[in-house]
Parts: structure tokens; C-alpha cells; sequence
């Protein structure tokens, strides 16, 4: 048993000072390349796929090859920042901390500042070593592993709308699209695919371009979308599932602080405006074997059985999800007749009206479109419930609808939950689901939400006052 335990433990250090190592060469090569470096935001990402961290001097990366410590309560908070107690992580626990790690290949320049400030990514671990299980990247890791135990290894794409808003509110107070750079033209119309818009605001979305290619983000340039303002950046497909959010998360920071370069606001709010499209998380995915071929196409090129046994997985588990792809109060309001966002699970070939979509395209290509999730969504939670409905579908025989021809939002379906409320409700009593994901996340997340929902029903709005002040 001696004998086992000195094994174990002389394992372990050995991946240890690997990993060390692996991250001095990596600071190294950095420093080469970024001589001027004065400081380094080191970052988690909480369950709301905010950034939680702090900026330390760069002589700090020697020490951070050994971890450093952050609460694990920055996995309990609310979108304000704000621990929630009621998940367990906080006062009742003593608020302990627990040691952070770099995540390898993730030190980069910072859009706030590159050639002044860098930053890296942290992973967090539990008293024992192993991956901290509420983290939402460790939640995304443990079904991709689960895949990957079962020789399928996913492809993953993810494609994020975002709105540029003029930091000044209209008369009334309202939100409004920024006039071109340099003018006081303020386009009030919907332009899908305009030329002309990406003309007016290149040098936002030039500076976006440049600055993705300085992180190593593997961004395919920008999208004029429908609305005024808004626009849609894609990431190239990665078997790489963690990278594919960990760059989805760094696009988004990215994007915001070139917009506060510009003056301007960048918000990935699901439903900004009332009256225009709201802003959606497209994930695409395909599913290779060991040698690389596409499991989700059969030798003809059409849908393979293992798709649809996917397909009928992500179906059944699509309600439970909602309250990952739509994590907030706001994020409900994008799901509307008209806006070209699924409001049912459903799916079909090159139908842009359902859930699931699969493209056109070649047989290496054979791919689904998950279309449901919000901008606002955690990419690693949204990611990961795809994978587990996956992994659902093909651990159990579950009927699939038919394909969906036409239009799909006047077709009957798989209805999604409407309201937050009923999407957590359908999240907390979903066990395949949540044993999936894992039974401590799935509680403090529920827990989290449940606060956040709490809260937000407290407010009383204008909207209410206007309707029932002298009415009631």
C-alpha cells in the first residue's frame, strides 16, 4: 500500500512540475514577443460567463506558475457580482478559497491595453486536487470527457450577434444604434447582410479583426445582421470544445472594449430592443470517430442513425436546458413570433424556423445548428447541455419528431418553458440532465438563478406605474 501511495504521489508531482514548465516556457515566449508587458489580468469565469479576476504585476507570472487563491463563492454569484448564500458556498463555509491554476495556451495581450496588459485564464481545483465541479468550464469538461471515453470526439462552432449602441439614450430614454462614425446618420432600418453597414462602423469592426488575430482568436470577420447595429462574428470550428468557449468568452470581452474605444457601447443582451431581432449563440456541431470521420453522416452523405439518436437526446433534454440557454429574465423576451428564433424544440434540413437546423453542405460537413441559446448565455453551459443531450440520445431509445418543412414557429411542437420561472422548474426536476452536468453545479446554479429571479420580481417597473397608478 506504502509502495502504491509513493507511486501516486511521484505521478503527481511529475505532472506537476510538467505543467510548471509548460507554463515558463509559454511566459517566456510571451515576454519575447510582448516585451512591454506592465501587468496581467488573471480571470475566472463565473456561472453567468462574466469575467471575476484581478490584475497583478507581470513579475507575478513566475509565482502563478504554482496557483493562486480565489473563493470558491465566484461561483455562487448573482449577474451583479453578488454572492448568493442560499447555494452553499459562501458565509456557511467560511467563504474558503481554493487553488487556481493557468489554463495552458490562454496567456494573450489584452484588448483593454496589448502592449501594456496581458491575461490568462484560470481553472479552479477542489481541496483535493481534482477539477472544482461548479466552475462552468469543469461542468463543460466532464461531458466532453464522457464523449471522448466512448471514442466520439464533437466539432464544435460558435457564432455570437452582438448590438453597437450609441452611449446616449434617446428623448424618451430608450436605447438607440450609434450614427456612423464621424456623421449624424443613425440607420433606424433592418439591413441583413449590408455591405454598407459594415462600411460605416470598419473601424470598429477592424479593430476587432485585428486585436482577435493578436489573441489567436479564430474569428471568420463580421456580419451586417438584421437589425440596426447589429452584427455577427464567427469562430472557426475546433475539436478543441473548451478553447472553442474559452475563445468565445475572450471574443465577447474583446469586443466590448474595442466599442469603449470607439465610444460606443457593445452589448450581448438577448433582447435589447423591443421592436428589433434579438441576439443569439449559435453553436454547430459534428461528432468524428478516431480517425476522423463524420459520424453524423452516413456513406451517402444523408443523416446518420447516431444523428438522430442525437438529434431525439438534445430534443427531449431542450426544455431542461432553457434555463442554461436563457439565463436571465431578459433573455425570454428574445423568444417571439416573427424574430427568427425557434419557440418549440423541433428541427429540419436548411430550415432556418427550427431548433436544430441542419445545413446544407458537404459529407465531412454534415453538421447540426443549435439555434436556441441567447448572446447572454455562458457558451461553456450552453456547449455542455448540447453534449449532454447528446450523450442522452444515445444512451436511451427516444422518439424523434418528424423533420420540420415550412415554417417552423407556426408548427406544433416540443414546447419551450416561457417564462424563467418555469424553465428552472423543468431545469431542477430534469435528473437526466442535471446528472449530467453534475448534482452540486445543478444545485448552486438553480440556487443562484432562483435569487436572481427573486429579486428582479421585487422591482416595481415604470411600465407598472404607468398602467396602474390611476387604473387600479
Amino acid at each position: 500500500m506504502q509502495t502504491n501511495i509513493a507511486a501516486v504521489e511521484n505521478f503527481a508531482q511529475h505532472n506537476e512540475e510538467r505543467r510548471s514548465s509548460a507554463f515558463q516556457r509559454e511566459v517566456a515566449h510571451y515576454l519575447e514577443r510582448h516585451p512591454s508587458t506592465q501587468y496581467i489580468d488573471i480571470l475566472l469565469t463565473d456561472l453567468n460567463g462574466s469575467f471575476r479576476g484581478k490584475r497583478i504585476p507581470v513579475s507575478g507570472l513566475k509565482k502563478l506558475e504554482k496557483g493562486c487563491y480565489f473563493p470558491a463563492s465566484v461561483f455562487a454569484m448573482d449577474i451583479l457580482g453578488n454572492v448568493v448564500e442560499e447555494a452553499g458556498l459562501g458565509q456557511e463555509l467560511g467563504e474558503p478559497d481554493r487553488v487556481c491554476m493557468p489554463v495552458p495556451g490562454s496567456l494573450t495581450p489584452s484588448a483593454a491595453d496589448p502592449e501594456n496588459i496581458g491575461q490568462v485564464l484560470l481553472t479552479m481545483l477542489d481541496e483535493d486536487g481534482t477539477p472544482f465541479d461548479v466552475e462552468p468550464r469543469n461542468v463543460l469538461n466532464r461531458v466532453w470527457q464522457a464523449l471522448r471515453q466512448r471514442g466520439l470526439f464533437p466539432v464544435v462552432a460558435v457564432e455570437l450577434e452582438f448590438y453597437l449602441i450609441d452611449r446616449q439614450r434617446d428623448s424618451e430614454g430608450y436605447l438607440q444604434p450609434p450614427c456612423a462614425p464621424g456623421t449624424q446618420e443613425r440607420n433606424m432600418q433592418s439591413q441583413v447582410y449590408s455591405l454598407d453597414n459594415l462600411n460605416h462602423f470598419a473601424e470598429v469592426l477592424n479593430d476587432i479583426d485585428t486585436l482577435a488575430q493578436m489573441q489567436g482568436l479564430p474569428a471568420d470577420g463580421a456580419v451586417a445582421e438584421a437589425s440596426p447595429g447589429q452584427f455577427e462574428v464567427n469562430l472557426q470550428h475546433t475539436d478543441n470544445v473548451l478553447q472553442a468557449c474559452d475563445h468565445a468568452l475572450a471574443l465577447k470581452r474583446l469586443v466590448r472594449l474595442v466599442a469603449e474605444n470607439h465610444h460606443l457601447h457593445a452589448t450581448f443582451m438577448a433582447k435589447p430592443y423591443e421592436e428589433y431581432a434579438g441576439s443569439g449563440m449559435h453553436v454547430h456541431i459534428s461528432m468524428l470517430d478516431g480517425e476522423g470521420k463524420n459520424l453524423f453522416a452516413d456513406a451517402a452523405g444523408e443523416d446518420s442513425p447516431l444523428l438522430h439518436r442525437a438529434l431525439a437526446g438534445m430534443i427531449t433534454l431542450m426544455p431542461a436546458s432553457m434555463a442554461l440557454l436563457a439565463p436571465n429574465v431578459n433573455a425570454f423576451r428574445r423568444f417571439q413570433p416573427g424574430m427568427y428564433v425557434p419557440t418549440q424544440a423541433s428541427w429540419g434540413h436548411n430550415n432556418r424556423t427550427v431548433a436544430l437546423r441542419i445545413p446544407i453542405g458537404e459529407p465531412e460537413n454534415h453538421r447540426v445548428e443549435y439555434r436556441v441559446a441567447g448572446a447572454d448565455a455562458n457558451p461553456y453551459l450552453v456547449v455542455a447541455a448540447i453534449l449532454a443531450g447528446i450523450l442522452y440520445g444515445l444512451d436511451n431509445a427516444l422518439p424523434l419528431p418528424e423533420p420540420v418543412t415550412g415554417n417552423g414557429l407556426e408548427q406544433e411542437g416540443l414546447p419551450f418553458p416561457i417564462r424563467q420561472s418555469d424553465a428552472l422548474y423543468e431545469f431542477e426536476h430534469q435528473r437526466e440532465l442535471t446528472q449530467y452536468l453534475g448534482e452540486r453545479f445543478a444545485r448552486v446554479y438553480h440556487a443562484c438563478k432562483m435569487d436572481e429571479l427573486m429579486q428582479f420580481e421585487r422591482l416595481v417597473t415604470e411600465t407598472e406605474i404607468d398602467w396602474m397608478l390611476k387604473n387600479a
